[in-house]
């Protein structure tokens, strides 16, 4: 492709409010454009780079046997309407909602097209646009209203079926990330791996500017989404007396940094009490003082619907006491008391004795008051070990690219979707959905793939394979040996940003740079010697080669 023929508007200057570097780079490199905040408009370099994207999702998907379709965009209310869909009206009045999730109308296709076990498992995938109606779009194709995604749905007939087909997509996305060359991590993203439901996990591609913070080992693969992570039960102190228990005034004391500062202790004695309700239930939740609940964790653990932490109000009202004075010894009748693992390693720890102005102080579990159960409630802390026991936990930010998930059964339960199984009885199809964002990895890709002067792409994904650029189109020799290499290396089957703009050459080199193809040849002063220049974009390096051996060694370059 002649540079002069396509649309490439490459930018010298940042604009302004700005903040990712994906962002920053792929508007100065002429990929992308704004149309409003969180639209873009996807230039034809960007357009290259999703096609070999989405080239490589298709082979995978092809692997597993997954079937591709297109559900329309347009999207009946019961389909997709929920906070952050955009929605609107026809000239009669009837409502519609663009694109934001296809698990219902989906199932709703199974449902009408299989009712028998014999027809499952189907895997469908499909990949085009979606629209969410996010209030505050920012780091550019990160966190936008549109955007292009990989959305995947498999239906099953048995747990092992949908447990298999779980692992498939694992392994999948695994390849499709590998082979786009990401830094990646695999993290748990929800806890309970039973084999109908319950497992998630995400894909993380590692960068400074994710929003989403992995847990790993630094001794181990171990990882997962902070809010999933584990965290191992505390060893017992055994060789530490207990002491009495005693009531001591704390006037005026309510957090766990003021309660530690008079009674000069370390918060990690301290036993925070918190009243949540759980569905229709008090449950006292207690963690040691520097750690802090997890309601994800809790809501798992509990079983529950619904969660919440209890009203200033609610607490006052069930322990005459306010918030930061309530303790675990001597509940009022019928709160269930809950505990994090790490409590019942405490000896001698202080707690709140319900009553403003008073706590406990050599206070023990089991002692002292009963704990219901032990649970692993707490969010990890960096330098926590790790729940695999190698290592310890180190934190980390990335990018969501993918995720996959066993939904089981709950979906079509709630969509009354069913099949007839071997003996002839209805029952509800397991679901499993899985999610690549397309145009976020387009983001991601910069983000790990970049210098200051521009973007480097990997060589499997740059829109072009070579730059090829004349430093002085008026000299007659010099553009014919480009015209030469243009039409040779075309005849190569490679891929060719032929620059033939009449430009300064420094305009040239700094828009090869910003555009990140991974070889640039630059035919200048010894174009009549057949000597050309060659410069590898991923190290810099700078190397002439004869015209003679361009082909071979490119061969070598790309086929290693």
């Amino acid at each position: 492709m002649k540079q002069s023929r396509t649309f490439i508007p490459t930018m010298r200057q940042t604009p302004a409010d700005i903040d990712a570097i994906s962002h920053q780079l792929l508007v100065r490199a002429g990929y992308i454009r704004t149309n409003a905040s969180g639209v873009f408009t996807f230039l034809p370099l960007a357009q290259k780079v999703l096609r070999k994207i989405e080239n490589v999702i298709h082979e995978e998907m092809e692997k597993i046997e997954a079937a591709e379709m297109v559900m329309p965009i347009l999207q009946h209310p019961g389909d997709a309407f929920g906070d952050d869909a955009f929605t609107l009206q026809d000239h009669q009045g009837r409502e519609y909602a663009l694109r934001s999730s296809d698990q219902n109308s989906i199932t709703a296709l199974i449902q009408d097209h299989i009712a028998s076990y014999k027809q499952l498992p189907v895997t469908l995938y499909q990949i085009q646009k979606q629209f969410r109606d996010i209030q505050r779009p920012r780091f550019g194709l990160l966190h936008s209203r549109e955007f292009v995604s990989l959305d995947a749905h498999s239906f099953h007939a048995e747990p092992t079926s949908l447990h298999d087909m779980y692992e498939q997509f694992n392994q999948a996305y695994s390849n499709i990330f590998t082979r786009l060359g990401l830094n990646y991590r695999v993290v748990n993203a929800q806890i309970g791996m039973d084999a109908e439901q319950g497992s998630s996990i995400e894909f993380i591609a590692m960068s400074s500017i994710g929003d989403d913070i992995i847990a790993y080992s630094d001794s181990s693969s171990y990882a997962a989404s902070l809010e999933w992570a584990e965290t191992k039960p505390e060893e017992q102190t055994s060789e530490i007396r207990m002491k009495e228990m005693e009531r001591v005034a704390t006037p005026n004391v309510h957090k766990v940094r003021e309660v530690a500062d008079f009674l000069k202790v370390l918060p990690s004695h301290i036993i925070k009490t918190l009243l949540y309700t759980i569905d229709d239930e008090m449950v006292a939740v207690l963690c040691r003082g520097d750690h802090e609940i997890n309601d994800r964790k809790l809501t798992h653990h509990m079983k529950a619907m619904r969660v919440s932490l209890a009203t200033p109000e609610e607490v006052q009202r069930l322990f005459s006491a306010e918030p930061g004075s309530i303790g675990p010894v001597k509940l009022p009748i019928g709160v269930r008391v809950v505990a994090d693992l790490a409590v019942g390693s405490i000896v001698n720890g202080v707690c709140g004795a319900n009553e403003t102005g008073f706590h406990f102080i050599h206070a023990n579990p089991e002692r002292d008051f009963a704990v219901d159960s032990y649970l692993d409630l707490r969010f990890v802390q960096e330098g926590d070990p790790s729940p695999d026991g190698l290592g310890t936990i180190q934190f980390a930010k990335g990018i969501k690219i993918g995720r996959i998930s066993k939904e089981g059964a709950a979906i079509s339960q709630l969509a009354k979707a069913e099949f007839q199984n071997n003996e002839g009885e209805f029952q509800p199809y397991l679901l499993g959905a899985y999610h690549i964002g397309v145009s976020r990895l387009l983001a991601a890709l910069v983000e790990q793939f970049h210098d200051d002067n521009g973007i480097k792409w990997p060589k499997q994904l740059a829109p072009f394979d070579i730059h090829l650029l004349t430093v002085n189109d008026e000299d007659e020799t010099q553009r014919q040996l480009s015209e030469e290499l243009y039409y040779l290396l075309r005849t190569y089957r490679y891929e060719v940003l032929y620059d033939d703009r009449q430009e300064r050459p420094g305009v040239k080199f700094a828009d090869a740079d910003l555009i990140g193809v991974p070889i640039r040849l630059t035919v200048g002063k010894r174009a009549a010697e057949g000597i050309i220049e060659i410069k590898f974009r991923e190290t810099g390096e700078t190397v002439e080669w004869q015209k003679e051996e361009v082909t071979e060694k490119l061969q070598s370059f790309f086929h290693v």
